[in-house]
């Protein structure tokens, strides 16, 4: 801190430290109050975070009635992870490590060897050395990521030509067009194939595909998808038939252990469990 007597006595100086100073303030204000921001944020996290766990063990210990479904636990340990993740992301923002992120959190698992790869070369633009030779490779550093490209809609154009003799009349002649499951359809088999994978595979209802179609242009509506997927339930009731009669024929059918809810008969309506 500067003493009275080594404060100079031009105007102008003492102009220039007195900014100087304002300066300093200025900047230590808007370092603190963008500190009270970060915590103001880490606050409300913690409370979603108390409010998530909660649920998550009201969900896993709590009463019958109140318990969910196990399914129901990967969504909120999802939710619980992000919010994590975002904690951490800006911890490291406002304060880089000093070391580099640690193997466990960066990679996790192993890219599995039948992916494609595209490799990609980053070489310095110069390679000369300084004393005048050229520099040679002796290693390299190989690092791999996960890129994930978009599910891009295409349209199959068929064309079948008509071909006529110019020399007679003796008439047009056409190849005959293929089958399809949609008579007069847009939709190929690998769509309807599509669809009813996303649906009962990965639990994505017609309305939310719909949805996706939408974003690339393609309004197709949720009751045109539906009847795609009962005209294709119908035709593949054959396969249905043939698994049923496979498994039925069998000796012993392997089942399920788990406990079944029902409604009893035998009694008044009471409701009784079985395997």
């Amino acid at each position: 801190m500067t003493s009275r007597s080594d404060l100079p006595t031009d105007v102008a100086r003492l102009q220039a430290l007195l900014a100087a100073a304002d300066a300093r303030l200025s900047a230590q204000s808007q370092s603190l109050l963008d500190r009270d921001g970060i915590i103001e944020r880490k606050e409300d996290r913690i409370v979603r975070l108390e409010k998530l766990l909660a649920d998550f063990k009201r969900a896993l210990y709590g009463a019958k009635s109140e318990k969910a479904n196990p399914d129901q636990y990967h969504l909120a340990l999802e939710d619980i992870e992000t919010a994590m993740a975002v904690v951490h992301a800006e911890d490291e923002a406002i304060d880089p490590p000093k070391t580099a992120a640690s193997k466990s959190r960066v990679s996790r698992g192993v890219l599995p060897k039948h992916l494609p790869r595209v490799e990609k070369v980053i070489a310095p633009e110069d390679v000369t050395c300084g004393c005048g030779a050229m520099r040679h490779i002796i290693g390299e550093d190989v690092s791999e990521r996960l890129d994930i490209v978009p599910a891009q809609f295409r349209v199959l154009v068929t064309r079948r030509p008509k071909y006529a003799c110019r020399s007679c009349e003796a008439g047009v002649i056409q190849a005959p067009a293929k089958p399809r499951l949609i008579e007069g359809g847009m939709p190929t088999e690998a769509t309807i194939a599509s669809v009813i994978v996303s649906k009962y595979a990965d639990h994505l209802p017609l309305y939310r595909q719909s949805q996706i179609y939408a974003r690339q242009g393609v309004d197709i509506d949720r009751s045109t998808l539906a009847f795609w997927v009962g005209k294709a339930a119908y035709e593949l009731r054959p396969v249905h038939d043939a698994l049923l009669a496979h498994w039925t024929c069998r000796a012993k059918v392997p089942v399920s252990h788990l406990m079944l809810g029902g409604l009893s008969f035998e009694g008044q309506g009471a409701f009784s469990t079985k395997r």
